[in-house]
């Protein structure tokens, strides 16, 4: 199992690895030796994410491997640069891996899973003579599109243009999707940047895949996870971290240290606390972060704010207004990271103001906690979409495309107590009720993987036959 070395493809890539180990399956995690360092930097020898679960009886081996570039390489400050390394290189070292690791124990049947982003996998599951499965670790629609991007290209909607606003009406088993809610990398501003190429290699690649995963749930995309049936198994087998018969595992995934936030929260009323993150990997600018600032100090509000080092798309680390410390004793709280799913089932936090990022999505979901939307790259601005427009639980931070401190003042006070604030609970609490109805022992998240394990296990037989 390879995921992307990303905060919020780990994570389900974790919890995927536990299901496959419960079901019997013996699972190798490979993390890039970049993360890796990363959780030695943390957690010192206890980095191994599955130390635990190996106490618990389940056999999943941790291995490392090199992306291609020495450790001490800024991967987050040179971003295309380390993609374009991913592309180019990274292939002949997980061959290498694989290789040498079915020499060294030949009696195994192995499979391949990935992470949909890679374009690599069918290249050496046909070396090898394996069964690919690809992962995707985000919601069924944002795999739908570009899927779907050579109907995109012959309406005219690929590359989308900034501005465009057209209604893209023809994807089987999405609803009618307005162009400016497409994801960044099928826009015209993205298509110079190293994802999209990624994008449009990996899309590619996955038609050949034997099975595909979905980190999402039937309940929430019937139309579209059925449709991609008609072209491939695909299966919805998300949010594996909230399973039940998950619950006994313990698992450290956090690439950061997290500050706790429990003491400041406990003396504050219920649904009174705003909850801010933007998430592990997205970059924002000075001004909006000035803008929240003074926005989030004119609602009166009390809220937690996330503001991880590396925030900002420029070097500047003077990242909140001057004396602002000061102006929130007492209302506010600023920590570079937490446990997020901590603050959120925290009966404090009444709303979760967020860049739509999928993981976070469901974060909140679970929580039974709305909404509000401030999307900023990648597959947000189709999640927003999702949130606001078919599951009701979320709204926008502001309507205009830029940021207004006071229009985000009203908005976050509208939000937690207005007239609107009660429906948009009602709304969450449905979606909460019915994720524990799925993620139940024997629910329909079990049987579908149950299904998926019957599929995997033809396909090997097929394999070890031809």
């Amino acid at each position: 199992m390879i995921s992307l070395p990303h905060q919020g493809h780990i994570n389900p890539f974790i919890y995927l690895a536990l299901k496959l180990a419960s079901k019997g399956i013996s699972v190798t995690f490979v993390h890039l030796e970049s993360v890796h360092h990363k959780l030695l930097s943390k957690l010192g020898p206890q980095a191994d994410p599955f130390s635990l679960a190996r106490h618990s009886g389940l056999d999943i081996r941790y291995a490392t491997i090199s992306d291609g570039l020495p450790l001490e390489f800024d991967r987050d400050l040179h971003f295309e640069e380390h993609w374009g390394v991913i592309l180019r290189d990274f292939p002949a070292l997980v061959d290498e891996f694989v290789g040498e690791m079915m020499r060294s124990e030949p009696d195994f049947d192995y499979f391949l899973m990935t992470d949909t982003f890679y374009p690599w996998p069918p290249a050496i599951a046909s070396k090898y003579n394996l069964v690919n499965v690809s992962f995707w670790t985000q919601t069924a629609l944002t795999f739908a599109l570009p899927y779907h991007w050579h109907l995109l290209e012959q309406n005219g909607h690929f590359p989308c243009k900034d501005d465009m606003e057209e209604e893209i009406d023809y994807i089987p088993g999405v609803e009618p999707i307005n162009a400016k809610d497409v994801m960044s990398y099928l826009k015209e501003s993205g298509q110079a940047s190293i994802v999209t190429k990624a994008m449009a290699a990996a899309l590619d690649a996955v038609k050949s895949a034997d099975l595909i995963l979905h980190n999402t749930m039937l309940e929430l995309e019937p139309e579209t996870l059925s449709a991609l049936n008609e072209y491939q198994p695909n299966y919805a087998v998300g949010p594996l971290n909230f399973s039940k018969s998950l619950h006994s595992y313990t698992v450290s995934n956090s690439l950061r240290s997290e500050a706790d936030c429990t003491d400041w929260l406990q003396y504050k009323p219920p649904n009174s606390v705003l909850y801010v993150s933007f998430g592990s990997f997205v970059h924002t600018t000075k001004q909006v972060i000035e803008e929240l600032a003074h926005g989030l100090l004119l609602s009166g509000v009390d809220f937690v704010w996330v503001i991880r080092t590396g925030m900002l798309s420029c070097d500047d680390t003077d990242v909140l207004p001057e004396g602002f410390g000061d102006m929130i004793e007492g209302k506010g709280l600023v920590v570079p990271w937490c446990n997020q799913m901590s603050v959120l089932s925290n009966t404090a936090v009444g709303g979760f103001l967020s860049h739509c990022g999928w993981n976070s999505t469901l974060e909140s979901m679970w929580c039974g906690v709305p909404m509000i939307c401030y999307p900023i790259a990648y597959d947000q601005t189709a999640n927003r979409k999702l949130v606001i427009e078919k599951w009701k639980f979320g709204v926008n931070l502001c309507d205009g495309e830029s940021l207004d401190r006071v229009e985000i003042a009203e908005k976050i006070k509208g939000f937690l107590s207005g007239a609107y604030s009660e429906n948009l609970r009602q709304e969450a609490s449905k979606l909460k009720e019915a994720m524990e109805k799925v993620l139940e022992i024997d629910g329909s998240l079990d049987r579908t993987f149950d299904q998926f394990m019957e599929d995997l296990k033809a396909k090997m037989d097929a394999k070890t036959k031809f």
